[in-house]
């Protein structure tokens, strides 16, 4: 990869979600994992050249929310592929080679790290706009591998949900990303808020505003709130672009005005 396309990166989704429940964790998980696919594919359908790395090595759920599983990297002799989603998407994720989905992947800390540098190194990504590397929870392997990896990234994206735990352990993230020097590019508030389809009324399922007063007193940038859509989940799981089949719903426009504070940010 470019030094280039590394000054490019953006180490996305370096988040963290802790629910009260295991099954509430994975759904948060897979709305991280969202975001990171529709914030690619929305730079894509702006004509910029982009790559998505999905290094969550124990839950890789990228492929499926692309609708490119059972996909597989083709190779050159002396590199992977990126797995192409179009002309201006390229996308690697461990779960391409895998050899069923529902594969456990069982690796320490050193193995997960010679990966992520395979996947920078050893991937044949081309020349760049932007690189969207999708990071599990927490401040673990994978993120500081990243980190420690791509030298001169633009920052990092941080994804949380409005409670009390998820706030409290993005602090921990935030923390994580200035003690490495790496620039907290802003915070978005994810599952903020139930539209009901029928009436209009607005729900704070999980109440609101936690993640905006915590960029404040933070002092990082708040992107902005992302709130519940049933039809996220519908289109994730048959690989269908959101952004593109509910252009005109609230988290579309949501997405809309995230991506303009980043472009507003990149021109500064």
């Amino acid at each position: 990869m470019s030094r280039r396309d590394k000054a490019r990166a953006s180490a996305a989704g370096a988040s963290s979600q802790t629910p009260p429940a295991g099954g509430d964790l994975q759904d948060r998980i897979l709305e991280r994992e969202r975001l990171a696919a529709r914030m690619s594919r929305i730079k894509r359908k702006a004509g910029k050249r982009v790559g998505l790395l999905d290094v969550d090595i124990h839950g890789p759920s990228i492929p499926a929310l692309l609708g490119l599983e059972g996909r597989s990297p083709a190779g050159t002799g002396t590199a992977l592929l990126p797995v192409p989603f179009d002309g201006r998407l390229q996308v690697m994720s461990i779960g391409f080679l895998l050899g069923h989905r529902d594969d456990a992947v069982i690796w320490r800390g050193p193995l997960k790290m010679k990966v992520i540098q395979q996947f920078l190194g050893d991937v044949e990504w081309g020349d760049l706009d932007y690189l969207v590397v999708d990071c599990p929870p927490g401040t673990g392997d994978e993120p500081l591998s990243v980190v420690q990896l791509i030298e001169g990234a633009d920052g990092a994206i941080v994804v949380t949900t409005p409670q009390r735990l998820a706030i409290s352990d993005v602090r921990k993230c935030i923390r994580f990303c200035q003690r490495l020097d790496l620039p907290v590019l802003g915070v978005i508030e994810n599952m903020s808020g139930f539209i009901c389809p029928h009436c209009g009324k607005r729900v704070d399922i999980f109440k609101a505003g936690g993640g905006e007063a915590m960029a404040d007193e933070m002092d990082v940038p708040f992107l902005g709130r992302i709130p519940i859509d049933p039809r996220i989940v519908e289109a994730s799981d048959s690989g269908t672009p959101y952004v593109k089949a509910y252009a005109e719903s609230e988290a579309a426009r949501a997405f809309g005005e995230i991506l303009g504070l980043l472009s507003e940010h990149e021109a500064h």
